[in-house]
């Protein structure tokens, strides 16, 4: 077997060495430094040859990669490095990796033109004085040959054990059992679906009920799939914690199925989690856990491979071992694990760490997006962004006198900008071009002062610099799939402003990401209508669908329409009452546990009253505002086998879906909204823009988003094939047509007569 290896991994793989060292330093940003490569080669003679593809072997080793430019004119090979500031600052580490490059470059460029010798030369091009500064060392063939195998040497002992690894892993995997007697109904299904998406290369959407294992259904085939030589990594993505701790619970359910699995697991947890010393910068000089960070990450590297599971809790006792940070450590594995186990934002962000590794590595990925549903927002959250005027405002008083010209430059503009806006939001055609310039310039200033003052900035002018940063970033993207938008108020007595590019569709963001997969499969019990998430997301024309059949019948769920109570904002005062009557004749009816949603706090809070003044015997928790991991785990252990009472909460938020109440412990909800988006100036205009792109904008907006909650919050009640149990559908927009048609297909509505009848008294034991 072959191992392929990347010229820039191998190089930091094998010439890294020195201190962790993550002091804000101005540099260029991609476009900037895409731009410099293009000023540097536009000067180079007619002949001057760029992004030359290289490649050459060393043993069982295939080393690749491409250099920047090679002047045959001066037999000069050029590794071009853009910056900002003062080059002399430039660590010396990183001037290490820059030669090891070149160097390696460099023999692969005569092996391929047949040189004995060659001119090798490291430009760095200062992107702010357009200034070039040539290193350039002469070397023989031999020599750049000797260091090639030096380095190739130094690393095949590594990749020796990778292949060993991946050999012994893909043939366990050929003959991986799977962990339970058999499948659960509906998870073969989604099984084979997963499988053949591997196989033919294809993005999949999986519609699959709850309780049926999705989780297990779908890293099972793509553990298969690399077994069979179709996938490398397998990437877990999860929305929320729960979501990776199933994850975790399946890969130990595998291996305890399979004694001796040899498969690595990476979970990547975020960097303010993983921390050991917040009070201290990412730096040696202050943390001692960065300090002689390379020259100790071999060694902690190797022993992370001998965890079964490298968790949190393991990765992080055997980085302390070896004293190394242990959110690098991670970040570093995940170039060695089998599976990564993450959050969405480590491949679908803008910067994504997994997204960079599988292109720059050209590994087959399979991608697994965990609930799906929720990566629609989640990606409009990362593609936006926003400036908050009161925070400029606090700048000018506070800022270096050098600051000072260019904060009220932008504060003139964006005063300006306001003062054409009489009404309190609104969107405009495009982001002004004078205040973005101004606000380059001002980074460009800020950047400037960073190179005569490395100690830093304070907090609140590096917040503002960073934001600024991402705001000029995205406005670079602008499109039809985004709005500007200006939104004035009042804040603390004064005028406030906020200026915000705000992504509607992230289709155009997301579509490289699934591009860079062999697979993608986005699974939840809610991707119903599928054209909306396939529109919104921007999957490919030959994306499959499976809506795999609920394992789940018509007579373990009694579903029932509440028509005669209408809960929109005009009528929720005038509802109340008959809701708490609803909730006190169901709970006297058959006494359990049961969880009632509504579309907001407030809404909330008015029907917790009316229910403790007139059902004071029935208890009750609600759900508050920003509640910690703690509440919420204090919340749902009240949920208890044989307990009794009613928990409210909100409709769409933290216990409205991705939590499991099984058995008794859960026998009913009560769903007093249909969840719909509230209508706003905001919202308004996203409809706008969705029936511009899509010619669906209500819909698009409001009713698929809404019932889509709906639906999640109705299936925390019927986990397994033995839950019995009761939904209240309560609105009469439940009955419409198009709203029923968005609800799950083996659901019998009971009407408003047979809810009611539904409320009638009943033999002993019915529905336990």
């Amino acid at each position: 077997m072959t191992y392929t290896v990347a010229v820039r991994e191998l190089c930091e793989f094998v010439a890294k060495q020195g201190d962790l060292d993550l002091r804000f330093t101005p540099a260029p940003t991609a476009q900037e430094g895409i731009a410099g490569h293009n000023t540097v080669t536009a000067r180079r003679s007619a002949g001057y040859q760029k992004e030359i593809a290289l490649s050459g072997t060393y043993q069982q080793l295939l080393v690749r990669g491409r250099a920047d430019g090679y002047d045959p004119t001066r037999n000069q090979l050029e590794e071009i490095k853009t910056f900002r500031g003062d080059l002399a600052r430039m660590p010396e580490n990183h001037r290490h990796l820059h030669w090891a490059q070149v160097k390696i470059y460099g023999w692969l460029l005569c092996q391929q033109l047949q040189l004995s010798e060659l001119n090798v030369s490291l430009v760095y091009f200062d992107i702010v004085t357009q200034k070039e500064t040539l290193e350039c060392e002469s070397h023989s063939a031999l020599a750049l040959q000797s260091f090639f195998e030096q380095h190739c040497s130094t690393f095949l002992t590594w990749a020796e054990q990778e292949l060993a690894h991946q050999q012994t892993r893909n043939q366990a995997l050929q003959v991986l059992g799977f962990p339970h007697p058999a499948f659960r109904a509906g998870q073969r299904v989604l099984a084979e679906n997963v499988y053949k998406a591997a196989h033919t290369g294809r993005c999949l959407m999986a519609q699959a009920p709850t309780g049926i294992g999705k989780t297990m259904g779908t890293l099972f085939p793509q553990l298969k799939a690399v077994g069979a030589n179709k996938l490398d990594k397998v990437f877990y993505l999860a929305a929320k914690t729960s979501g990776r701790a199933l994850a975790r619970e399946a890969i130990g359910k595998l291996g305890h199925a399979n004694p001796g699995l040899p498969l690595r697991t990476l979970e990547m947890v975020a960097r303010d989690k993983t921390c050991e010393h917040p009070d201290k910068a990412c730096h040696g000089e202050s943390c001692p856990l960065a300090k002689g960070f390379y020259d100790r990450l071999p060694a902690a590297r190797q022993a992370a491979l001998t965890l079964t599971q490298m968790d949190q809790p393991s990765l992080r006792e055997t980085a302390l071992a070896h004293q190394v940070c242990p959110y690098y450590l991670s970040q570093e594995m995940a170039r060695w694990a089998d599976v990564v186990i993450g959050d969405y934002n480590y491949y679908f962000d803008a910067s994504a760490l997994l997204h960079g590794l599988s292109v720059t590595n050209q590994w087959q990925t399979g991608v697994l997006v965990d609930e799906a549903h929720n990566l629609l927002e989640r990606a409009r959250s990362m593609y936006s962004a926003q400036l908050e005027q009161t925070s400029l405002k606090a700048l000018r008083k506070t800022a270096p006198a050098s600051l000072k010209a260019p904060l009220e430059r932008v504060n003139r503009l964006w005063s300006a900008l306001v003062r054409e806006q009489t009404e309190p939001y609104a969107v405009h055609c495009a982001p002004p071009d004078k205040l973005l310039l101004a606000l380059q310039n001002l980074i460009g200033e800020i950047t400037e002062h960073l190179t005569e003052q490395p100690a830093g900035l304070s907090p609140q002018l590096q917040s503002f610099y960073f934001d600024a940063m991402q705001f000029c970033r995205i406005a670079e993207t602008f499109g039809d799939h985004s709005l500007f938008d200006i939104t004035r108020r009042v804040a603390q007595g004064k005028p406030a402003t906020t200026l915000c590019l705000r992504n509607v569709v992230p289709a155009p963001f997301l579509q490289p990401r699934f591009a860079a997969s062999q697979t993608t499969v986005l699974f939840s019990a809610t991707l119903s209508p599928a054209g909306f998430y396939a529109d919104t997301l921007g999957l490919s024309p030959d994306t499959a669908w499976v809506d795999v059949p609920s394992p789940f019948t018509a007579d373990q769920l009694s579903v029932n329409l509440v028509e005669q109570i209408s809960t929109r904002f005009q009528n929720r005062a005038a509802s109340v009452a008959p809701i708490v009557a609803l909730i006190g004749q169901q709970y006297a009816r058959q006494p359990g546990n049961y969880l009632a949603f509504f579309s907001s706090f407030e809404y909330l809070q008015q029907v917790a009253s009316a229910l403790a003044l007139h059902h004071p015997a029935i208890p009750q928790w609600v759900q508050q505002r920003q509640m910690s991991e703690p509440e919420r785990a204090q919340f749902l252990a009240q949920f208890t086998v044989d307990g009794r009472g009613i928990g409210l909460a909100v409709l769409g938020g933290a216990f409205a879906e991705g939590i499991d109440l099984p058995g008794n412990r859960l026998i009913g909800a009560f769903v007093a909204t249909l969840g719909l988006p509230q209508v706003n100036p905001v919202n308004e205009q996203i409809r706008q823009r969705m029936t511009a792109i899509f010619g669906d904008g209500y819909d698009y907006t409001y009713l698929y988003p809404g019932l889509q909650k709906v639906v999640q919050a109705a299936g925390r009640v019927i986990r397994t094939q033995q839950d019995r149990g009761i939904i209240y559908l309560i609105d009469d927009r439940f009955g419409w047509p198009k709203v029923r048609r968005l609800l799950p297909d083996w659901w019998h509505i009971n009407t408003a007569a047979s809810a009611a009848r539904a409320l009638e008294p009943q033999p002993a034991g019915q529905g336990d």
